[in-house]
């Protein structure tokens, strides 16, 4: 298998360096970069196969970066994971709706950090492996999830979802009727411990109903089981 490429982007040296240097003893390929722009000049000549981003970086910070790369064709499904000192919930929040994979706030321990890198490309290697063994699109009423493509279509209109939001959607949908507890959709997605941040799980499944559901505040396919958790439904069964 081919070394994961992996761009560090902070402003902070010391940083940059102990996450490059432990990247490297994990057998990770390391780009890095200082600030925004340096970063889009490297993404420009360079593969890419996962961004770890400081949110407080100088001119353009981490959250304009990562909307500049989901923009692009190129990196709109490539993994990111947040840096930053602040731990405030609405930065979290943020981060994960703009798309991204994990959010490590400083100051961080690398043995978690490598952690959650490693739990990231395992979930997309996994997630490729068992793409045969699924059926290839799944209909509920005007929900189409072309698992091939990894499209989904709300009565025909393309939806852009991000790849934790598909894979989230994907699993449910094929677990239909089944209750799942926030920890156990934290173990079969992001795949590790998330150390109770169970929030993550609200922070996708919110952004889900916005994307799928007619009325979100009153969601017919992604179901909430008080005090359970969340279930798939599909209403066109009971139509």
């Amino acid at each position: 298998m081919a070394k994961k490429n992996i761009l560090v982007i902070d402003d902070e040296p010391s940083i940059v360096e102990l996450l490059s240097f432990n990247l490297k003893k994990e057998g990770y390929d390391v780009l890095k970069a200082y600030d925004a722009e340096e970063a889009l000049k490297i993404v420009e000549d360079n593969d890419v196969d996962m961004f770890i981003v400081d949110i407080m970086l100088p001119g353009m910070d981490g959250f304009e970066l990562v909307r500049n790369l989901r923009s692009t064709e190129k990196h709109r499904h490539t993994p990111v994971i947040f840096l930053s000192a602040k731990s405030e919930e609405f930065d979290k929040v943020l981060g994960l709706e703009l798309g991204a994979d994990d959010y490590i706030t400083k100051p961080f321990s690398v043995r978690e950090a490598l952690a959650r890198i490693r739990a990231i490309f395992r979930r997309i290697q996994q997630s490729v492996q068992a793409k045969e063994e699924r059926p290839k699109k799944i209909t509920a009423r005007d929900l189409e999830i072309d698992t091939e493509k990894y499209e989904v279509r709300v009565r025909g209109k393309l939806v852009n979802l991000t790849p934790l939001e598909f894979e989230l959607l994907r699993f449910l949908a094929e677990n239909e009727g089944k209750v799942f507890s926030r920890d156990v959709l934290l173990d079969k997605l992001w795949g590790y411990d998330y150390y109770g941040d169970t929030r993550t799980v609200d922070v996708h499944i919110r952004r889900l109903r916005t994307k799928i559901e007619e009325d979100p505040s009153n969601p017919k396919y992604i179901i909430t089981v008080r005090g359970k958790g969340y279930k798939f439904r599909d209403p066109g069964k009971e139509d």
